[in-house]
């Protein structure tokens, strides 16, 4: 049995354009664009979207019958990793989230008329989309009781409910909206919801502000939705099917964002070491003190585990087996560890690493979001103890339940 992580040539190749246009194209340019120019800021994406394309950098993670460029998840965490160097880069080459899971989505999902209305134009890039599931009332890691209702009333559906964190919804030209449309089974049933598409601007869909985060107001709309009319054409993949195709949508989606946050781990990583190998205190420098060490040594080891978690459950997406023990692991330990990271970088680097001289505080606001974006840590931790015991008790081993590896 072979067990080879080195790259194919043509995806060493691939790397390397998508590492050069980054570092050379993409930085410099987000570089000359002043801070809350907000017209040059999309003037400089739109025009380094078209360099993308040129260059063959376009949706890495599409079929190439659909213009992408056809990688699996495996190469696609090397351009995803790649790209995510700058917190533009998943942007400029439109594999970003939430749009990047809502392609997966409607890939799999929409009828041959949904694909050319709602994902021909999110793959060209003349639109954006938004996932609209998460509801104030209810536990945004349970979608099994949504409460936002969709009901019968001749040809069309009438929605009301109220939704918030939906990412993108101001900017969206559309939405894949869940709503409860199974009113008589019972609370917690997976068969309860079905997904809907809604063109937005659209009567009764409301959207009443942006969610102040911790990074500020940067797209998290709350909406109500009042007496939204649709037509049953605008279901999405079938009625009932609303929680498998959100689960559908989550897997691979969650994975996606661990690539990109072990490139910001990284990023905070080389700038720890950066900064212990420059600066002077007490005698030596910080790269001399063994404090200073076993930060950079267990953020290096770290950072080695969340690459191994990432490629083994790309992989085994790739092969079509069960992923879901695997992808939960690697969401939950990336997200804790590029908290950490990014926590050890801005101790290194003292109080310049708590101001916004470095994009070390900016980073770890963002990386406080990680641990419960696509699911909570407990809500992870609790389904890889339910797949632990139960395969332990199906075969006697927890073997499968710990990556299946042949060690």
């Amino acid at each position: 049995m072979a067990i080879d992580f080195t790259l194919a040539p043509e995806h060493v190749e691939i790397r390397g354009r998508v590492r050069a246009f980054i570092q050379e194209t993409v930085k410099p340019a987000m570089e000359k664009v002043e801070e809350g120019d907000r017209d040059a800021y999309l003037r400089t994406i739109f025009h380094l979207r078209s360099l993308a394309k040129a260059a063959g950098l376009w949706l890495p993670h599409m079929p190439k019958e659909w213009g992408g460029m056809g990688l699996g998840h495996v190469e696609l965490a090397m351009v995803q990793s790649e790209a995510a160097k700058t917190r533009i880069g998943p942007w400029v080459l439109n594999c970003q989230a939430p749009d990047e899971g809502n392609m997966h989505t409607l890939l799999h999902w929409a009828t041959d008329e949904q694909k050319e209305k709602y994902l021909r134009p999110l793959l060209e890039g003349t639109t954006m989309s938004c996932f609209a599931m998460t509801e104030p009332e209810v536990a945004g890691s349970d979608p099994t009781l949504i409460r936002t209702s969709a009901v019968r009333d001749g040809d069309e559906w009438v929605i009301n409910g109220h939704k918030w964190f939906i990412s993108n919804a101001r900017r969206a030209g559309f939405a894949i909206l869940i709503a409860r449309t199974e009113h008589d089974v019972p609370e917690g049933s997976r068969g309860a919801n079905t997904a809907f598409l809604v063109d937005l601007p659209h009567p009764g869909w409301n959207d009443v502000r942006e969610v102040e985060t911790m990074h500020g107001s940067t797209g998290h709309s709350e909406i109500v939705i009042e007496d939204l009319r649709l037509p049953g054409s605008q279901i999405l993949g079938g009625r009932g099917n609303g929680h498998r195709l959100g689960q559908y949508r989550l897997g691979p989606a969650r994975l996606a964002h661990c690539m990109r946050w072990i490139s910001q781990a990284e990023t905070a990583l080389d700038m720890m070491v950066g900064r212990a190998l420059d600066r002077y205190s007490h005698g030596s420098l910080l790269a001399e003190k063994q404090g200073v060490q076993w930060m950079i040594a267990d953020s290096a080891m770290e950072l080695y585990q969340c690459k191994l978690m990432v490629l083994h459950a790309a992989s085994k997406i790739d092969k079509g087996e069960d992923f879901r023990t695997e992808v939960s692991m690697a969401k939950h330990f990336v997200a804790n560890s590029l908290n950490r990271i990014v926590d050890r970088a801005i101790q290194v680097h003292g109080a310049l690493g708590y101001s916004t001289d470095t994009p070390l505080a900016s980073m770890f606001q963002h990386a406080r979001w990680a641990r419960f974006a696509d699911g909570a840590d407990e809500i992870h931790q609790m389904r890889i103890a339910e797949r632990t015991i139960a395969a332990y008790q199906a075969t006697g081993t927890t073997s499968s339940a710990t990556g299946g590896l042949p060690l």
